[in-house]
């Protein structure tokens, strides 16, 4: 049996396009399609999908409202992290050569 994956996807830039916090409530979302459509293939084929995010928790509502409309599938949602770098630290089973912590870094609004 087949080990489900787990994606950790940024929201702004990755899954809708960049916009600045102070521009949240009064712009529609863009949605970026090839994402989107990456993250529906996932969801149906079970995996899971936890959407991470520097925006303030203030704005979870509205997020959570944005992405019902876009038709993005998620299981969990982490707010309010860092604007920095992101790392996964995983670690890698001895009796198995493939890596547990996998990194694809996308040009800004562009998707997948």
């Amino acid at each position: 049996m087949e080990k489900k994956h787990t994606y950790f996807v940024d929201i702004d830039g990755t899954i809708l396009k960049y916009r600045k916090f102070e521009t949240y409530e009064t712009t529609k979302a863009e949605p970026i399609k090839s994402t989107i459509n990456f993250l529906i293939d996932k969801a149906k084929e079970g995996h899971m999908i936890i959407l991470t995010t520097a925006r303030p928790e203030y704005l979870h509502d509205h997020t959570i409202i944005e992405l019902h409309e876009n038709g993005v599938p998620y299981d969990k949602i982490i707010m309010g992290i860092e604007r920095g770098p992101r790392y996964i630290i995983n670690d890698m089973d001895p009796n198995k050569p493939e890596k547990r912590a996998i990194s694809i870094n996308l040009t800004r609004d562009e998707g997948i």
